[in-house]
């Protein structure tokens, strides 16, 4: 993109509290481009605050300033440059940014327009009265003028990553169908090499990063095709001179994804050993932590070394707690080669084994150091266990991004099929998974979100045996049927949001109801005992994830056994 890009600079404009700031930070870090704030700028010239500029030489003083400011900065090379609201009102700015740069509209409700700036105290328009009021007639005032960017991105209240991910591709996309306007002087050799080392947006193929920000050790995930071939090189840029555990199963093996890393690894000069367990979620139990753990011990690894989990969460689960309780704890790198891992549970240090009595009852958080998930793995999957992967990733439309939801009811066939819209929805989902690790690490708080569907699915599963005959994707799929179904009973949600989530995953084909497990299950109240079980449970009072609508879930506590006794009676 940046050799389609030129000289020009990518110019943010939209409302105070569209998120011009920090989406443009991010986004020059990403482009590895300068970023520049525009009122900064002036305030460094005035050697005044913005506040302090229309306090002594009013608002006409100050527009003038703003864009002999903004006009200086186009021509001072690319750059991602955040503008002030009005900034964008000027005809003379308008044609200068058309000149010397390609405009993006952050367009934000004014609810969240209004969240974002009720506390700041830095806007002179918003200044006096009442900030809603103000807020409403300004936007009415600039939308007209604001839609006359070159391309438009809804600022959400997402993880910033994402809509700078949506910055990038429709900038991208701007640049492709209008060659003409792209500037033709040329970026240096080196910026050009850049762009291609860091797998930004050029033609078919992307890879992206996202960041963890776990208080005290911060991780990337890398995203993207190749990533498996290159594990040498990243395994010594995070420990040089470590030697490597691999933890794999049997189908990974068959998939040619050990000898690939095992290659690496050797190209690398790195010393390793696999430990290769029966696939499947009956090996993620008490045996199957026994084998990994006294494999690792007789391969003498040491709190220095690594482990590699390679393969999808059964894998990745069992891996990861073996690393955590190994002398006491020895490092994991997450290798993940199902959809389901790479969106789900590769991400945020929950690790664990399985009880007869229940799911993931045995376990501990063991944050990993590096996440590889590379989007090619999931070329040799069956299509069985993408779709089931594919609940993971429209739960966290439904959880809280309902734009998310709607982009997934258009895109979900290249999602399963492999196209491009696979790489987007994986980061989508890592960055929604992020930032809510990030605010609740230890499931304290709002992270029990993340369980949508797990409640009833969880129970589902232990009742089919933790066999093939329910996949934990599918599990979640019914269970979040039933969770939309059930707030719904309760009259939390519109029966026409149940339709269209169950029509979604039955058209992605996915189960839907209990009836579509294969064999028998235990009865009702046995399926409550399950529940009982479950990790949510506080002091035996039942905990639910429910929604008020699509992209609108919350943490119901003590909801009443019998109301759910009888709806799962009801749905059997």
């Amino acid at each position: 993109m940046l050799k389609r890009l030129g000289r020009r600079s990518i110019v943010l404009v939209g409302m105070p509290g569209a998120g011009k700031s920090s989406v443009g930070r991010r986004l020059a870090k990403r482009l590895g481009l300068t970023f520049v704030d525009a009122d900064e700028e002036i305030e460094r010239a005035a050697c005044m605050s913005i506040p302090e500029i229309f306090a002594r030489h009013g608002e006409a003083e100050f527009r003038e300033g703003e864009k002999r400011v903004v006009a200086r900065l186009l021509q001072s090379g690319p750059c991602v440059l955040a503008t002030g609201g009005g900034a964008f009102m000027n005809a003379d700015t308008r044609a200068a940014v058309g000149r010397h740069g390609v405009s993006v509209w952050l367009r934000a409700d004014l609810n969240t327009l209004l969240r974002r700036v009720k506390k700041r105290t830095d806007r002179p328009l918003l200044a006096q009265g009442d900030p809603a009021q103000k807020l409403a007639a300004l936007d009415a005032q600039r939308a007209d003028t604001y839609a006359l960017a070159d391309v438009t991105v809804d600022s959400r209240d997402v993880v910033h990553e994402l809509v700078v991910e949506e910055v990038i591709g429709a900038v991208h996309a701007h640049l492709v169908a209008h060659p003409e306007s792209i500037a033709m002087a040329p970026l240096s050799s080196a910026t050009a090499i850049s762009a291609e080392a860091e797998g930004l947006p050029m033609g078919e193929i992307t890879r992206s990063t996202v960041r963890v920000d776990v208080a005290g050790k911060p991780y990337d995930i890398y995203i993207g095709p190749g990533l498996l071939a290159e594990a040498g090189t990243h395994v010594t840029a995070l420990r040089k001179g470590a030697r490597v555990a691999i933890v794999t199963d049997e189908n990974v093996v068959a998939a040619g994804h050990l000898a690939t890393v095992a290659a690496s690894l050797d190209a690398a000069g790195i010393p390793h050993t696999a430990i290769i367990v029966p696939p499947g979620e009956k090996t993620k139990g008490w045996p199957g932590l026994e084998q990994v753990v006294e494999g690792m011990i007789a391969a003498r690894i040491e709190r220095r070394d690594l482990v590699l989990a390679l393969g999808g969460g059964v894998v990745g689960d069992l891996a990861g707690f073996a690393a955590s309780v190994l002398r006491r704890g020895v490092d994991v790198v997450q290798a993940p080669t199902t959809l389901l891992s790479q969106v789900d549970s590769s991400v945020g240090g929950k690790t664990g084994i399985n009880s007869p009595q229940g799911k993931n009852l045995i376990g501990a958080f063991h944050q990993p150091v590096l996440v590889l998930a590379d989007t090619a793995a999931l070329n040799t999957l069956p299509v069985r266990e993408v779709k089931a992967g594919y609940a993971e990733v429209v739960k966290y439309g439904l959880l809280g991004d309902y734009a998310l939801f709607e982009t997934l009811e258009r895109d979900w066939p290249g999602v399963i099929g492999g196209g491009q819209e696979r790489i987007t929805a994986v980061a989508a989902s890592c960055m929604a998974k992020a930032a809510i690790v990030a605010r609740d690490e230890k499931e304290t708080g709002d992270r029990a979100l993340l369980n949508l569907g797990h409640t009833f699915g969880h129970a589902l599963e232990a009742g089919a045996g933790y066999s093939q005959r329910l996949l934990h994707g599918e599990g979640v799929a019914i269970g979040m049927a039933l969770a939309f179904a059930f707030s719904a009973k309760l009259g939390l949600c519109s029966g026409q949001d149940v339709t269209r989530v169950v029509r979604h995953l039955e058209a992605v084909g996915l189960p839907t109801k209990i009836s579509d497990v294969p064999g028998e299950l235990p009865d009702t109240d046995g399926l409550m005992t399950l529940i009982a079980q479950d990790k949510k449970v506080s002091r035996g009072a039942l905990t639910f994830i429910l929604v008020r609508g699509i992209g609108e879930a919350f943490i119901a506590k003590d909801v009443n056994p019998d109301e759910v006794r009888a709806f799962l009676a009801e749905m059997r």
